[in-house]
């Protein structure tokens, strides 16, 4: 048989020893409770992503889409603009339209609008959306909203009736901004400010921060040291840009659209000036015999830090390091 040894310690050494697990565990428990508590009060930020829904103008392209910006952070999914083709966009990049938390327009030029009905109607229709849609812009906005609610009045009401849509998710709840912090939600701040246009007014440029980063949306604009001031330091800029022949002849039929834009030797003094992580045009518009490969090479001439020709379906990361992925499939969406 096998003998067991039997340790016997002093009285006192055995209650030492127990006091001393005593106190381990409840060191353990305290560096637990601290790190439980400090995971509740920070939690891990949410993904902040920016996506070129449509980089086009009102020329008619397939390869470039209305102008149209999206925005996900901090659980809000927010549309900057909606031009010809951001629902068929968006349903590409698998955000259902009763995601869309609030739609902001930039100005009320067509081009930036005309895909307004299709995403309202559509996405209510389809997604069964049950909530208004929240849609803010420059003045004018509101009455922009309440004619296209009468434009569509005998499709809504058939809808209703017919198909049993909620009355609410078919409502436009639409108000005018001006410059200021115009959304606030979940941690996401969203500020306007006036662009310089021309005749084209109010135009508003949009700031939105998140997690102690920041994405500023020129809009439409010319060279505007507004702007340069909101995007100073900025994570990511998106901005305008047009071109036009070196020689371009203000008799030229298109002089007047072209001189309410930014060339890429104006846009790179604004580059300079603001010095964002990454720059990247987006509302590409080229008039005359122009080509979109001169762009980037007329930027280059006066700017060298980081700078993207944006794309349809473009999608940024911003965070510590900023990523520009390929345009993520549907399945990577979060729902």
């Amino acid at each position: 048989m096998t003998s067991r040894r039997i340790f016997h310690f002093p009285a006192a050494i055995g209650r030492t020893f127990v006091r001393l697990q005593i106190c381990a565990l409840a060191a353990l428990a305290a560096v637990v409770a601290r790190g439980a508590a400090a995971s509740a009060q920070s939690p891990a930020p949410r993904p902040f992503r920016v996506t070129l829904v449509g980089t086009g103008s009102p020329v008619l392209s397939a390869a470039r889409s209305g102008p149209s910006i999206l925005v996900e952070a901090g659980g809000q999914t927010l549309l900057f603009d909606a031009g010809r083709g951001a629902a068929q966009h968006l349903d590409q990049l698998g955000v259902a339209p009763g995601r869309i938390t609030a739609v902001f327009l930039t100005h009320l030029h067509s081009d930036h609008v005309v895909g307004l009905p299709d995403l309202w109607l559509s996405g209510w229709i389809l997604s069964r959306r049950a909530v208004p849609w929240e849609l803010i812009g420059p003045a004018g906005t509101a009455v922009m909203a309440q004619h296209l609610a009468e434009a569509y009045a005998f499709d809504i009401d058939i809808r209703i009736r017919e198909g049993g849509q909620n009355p609410s998710g078919g409502r436009l709840a639409a108000r005018d901004v001006g410059p200021g912090v115009v959304y606030e939600r979940e941690g996401v701040k969203v500020t306007a400010f006036l662009v310089d246009h021309g005749i084209v007014a109010p135009a508003l440029g949009y700031r939105i921060e998140y997690g102690g980063r920041s994405v500023v949306l020129s809009g439409d604009t010319r060279f505007s040291r507004d702007l340069i001031a909101k995007a100073r330091g900025t994570d990511l800029l998106v901005h305008e840009v047009a071109i036009a022949p070196v020689d371009v002849s203000p008799s030229a039929p298109y002089y007047r659209a072209f001189a309410h834009h930014t060339t890429p030797e104006q846009a790179a003094e604004v580059f300079t000036d603001a010095r964002p992580r990454l720059a990247v045009f987006s509302h590409i518009v080229v008039f005359g015999t122009s080509e979109e490969a001169e762009i980037l090479s007329r930027t280059r001439h006066a700017y060298s830090g980081p700078l993207l020709l944006g794309q349809d379906l473009m999608s940024i990361s911003v965070g510590d390091t900023l990523a520009t992925p390929h345009p993520p499939a549907a399945a990577d969406r979060r729902p």
